[in-house]
């Protein structure tokens, strides 16, 4: 039977480094052997204790100011999930983008496996990947004065067919 009340401190450990860029602690809290990372959004899939390690710094880099709101958390004999609201500013550059300056903050639920010693083997992380891109300035609802100018430039062929396409059921 797993300590869930070990799985909760351990997680608990791992938001308080997080929140606290503390590299070192927070590598800790991962599983020795099996320690992976796993953001869904991007199909990005960080394995052992180099690639999860990797990952933080990257993400430590790109938002210096990055903080971690706990809003929820679900306890089971399996995983832990927490829902989270995270912000900050992004300063540096993150996945080739230059830092914009900008703040964000949005919501994402982190699903954390565990190890018989009740380390962290995984965190999965899902949230809406549009949002971000929104908040650093790619990505423009299609319906704002932005989106309007931005759509046809950058999807052409997607707006070719779409004119086309009611053009053709007029007739």
């Amino acid at each position: 039977m797993p300590n869930l009340d070990a799985r909760v401190r351990t997680v608990e450990e791992h938001v308080r480094r997080e929140n606290e860029h503390d590299l070192a602690r927070l590598m800790k809290t991962f599983s020795d052997a099996d320690a992976h990372f796993d953001d869904e959004p991007w199909d990005e899939h960080s394995l052992g204790h180099d690639q999860v390690r990797a990952f933080y710094e990257a993400l430590f880099h790109a938002i210096p100011d990055l903080h971690i709101d706990v809003r929820g958390r679900h306890v089971s004999e399996d995983a832990i999930t927490l829902e989270v609201v995270i912000s900050g500013t992004h300063q540096g550059t993150w996945r080739g983008l230059p830092g914009t300056g900008r703040r964000l903050e949005y919501p994402l639920c982190a699903i954390f496996t565990f190890d018989e010693q009740d380390c962290v083997t995984g965190e999965k992380v899902y949230y809406d990947r549009a949002t971000v891109l929104r908040q650093v300035g790619l990505f423009h609802e299609p319906l704002s004065w932005a989106g309007r100018v931005v759509l046809p430039l950058t999807h052409p062929a997607t707006m070719a067919r779409a004119v086309g396409r009611t053009l053709f059921r007029r007739q």
